[in-house]
């Protein structure tokens, strides 16, 4: 048995796991707290260190998914102080073969080894083998990243679009632009409205103070508690469901028009699944599907939302499986 040790580092959590060939052991699965170690002046390497002494296990090759830029062999996250390199991850491993990737691109990856049942399609379309895909994460923060077939392998280039700029198309979302950019600069954080600010996490709750303050009766509440309203019937709730599918549709539209993913439109992460019992009432279908200059929107593309918490480390096995380095 040739093992891997696999990584996928979250915003708030770290999974690792070990793989024979492309297949992630089952029962090897383990949770780190990223909080835990920053605080004890640690990261990823020790991470690895860590679950492999715990595992008592040896490594050829080590595969980490990087919730932040890949550039040049170098990963720097996004919502952590955490840089990784080549050097340190097979200091940590003991591993000759080490691939660093966006998690994304890790995403990218799994696709095709995913097992049906942790698959939900939201938007009917056609999907055609073999063509491209487009993977969109909507957890603690925001991207998407673009799946090439090609005869010489898989390609998923990285990307970094979870900072492009909201859509505006009325004045209530000229308002909601200037309503995000004023809260961040009042946490002293870069004011720019990027989808990431109201499409993550902590989007939801921007869109909630947002729909609260357009109603006259300024409030806040977390992500879970919104849920729980909308559930309930909350007209502030459901004004902030009705923000977010909208504007989710059409960056999706406008990413599906970009990229071409005949293969097939996936979205992963927390907010994607929670909020996958509520895209039909608010309309998610209609928002994508918007009648453009071209009709490929009206009658292409396929929308599935990826149930699998896990599928990042089978991306990495897949990945180091195939032979991907670097």
């Amino acid at each position: 048995m040739t093992l891997a040790i696999l990584a996928d580092i979250g915003g708030t959590n770290t999974r690792v796991a070990l793989a024979d060939g492309k297949t992630v052991i089952a029962g090897s699965l383990s949770r780190y707290s990223n909080a835990e170690y920053m605080a004890a002046g640690k990261d990823i390497a020790h991470i690895l260190s860590d679950y492999l002494a715990r595992a008592g296990a040896s490594v050829s090759g080590v595969c980490v998914a990087a919730a932040g830029p890949v550039q040049d062999g170098v990963a720097t996250l996004t919502n952590l102080d955490w840089t990784m390199d080549a050097v340190k991850l097979s200091r940590a491993t003991g591993a000759g073969r080490v691939a660093i990737l966006n998690d994304l691109q890790a995403q990218g990856h799994a696709l095709g080894h995913i097992a049906a049942q942790n698959l939900r399609t939201i938007v009917a379309g056609p999907s055609r083998p073999g063509a491209s895909m487009l993977v969109v994460g909507l957890g603690t923060g925001v991207n998407a990243a673009p799946v090439h077939n090609t005869p010489w392998g898989r390609v998923v280039p990285p990307s970094e679009c979870g900072h492009v700029n909201m859509p505006v198309r009325s004045d209530e979302d000229l308002r909601l632009v200037r309503f995000v950019e004023a809260r961040l600069r009042a946490e002293g954080e870069v004011a720019h409205a990027g989808v990431e600010e109201v499409l993550a996490g902590r989007g939801l709750q921007t869109l909630y103070a947002f729909a609260a303050a357009e109603a006259g009766a300024p409030a806040e509440r977390t992500s879970a508690e919104i849920l729980a309203v909308l559930d309930a019937g909350s007209a502030v709730a459901r004004h902030s469901a009705t923000l977010y599918t909208r504007i989710l549709g059409q960056m999706l539209a406008d990413l599906a028009l970009i990229h071409l993913p005949y293969g097939g439109i996936y979205l992963i992460g927390g907010m994607s699944r929670a909020m996958t019992p509520h895209f039909t009432t608010f309309g998610l279908e209609a928002a994508f599907r918007e009648m453009r200059r071209v009709d490929l929107l009206a009658r292409d593309f396929s929308i599935t939302v990826v149930e699998d918490d896990f599928a990042a480390l089978t991306g990495c096995a897949a990945y180091l499986a195939a032979g991907g380095q670097g």
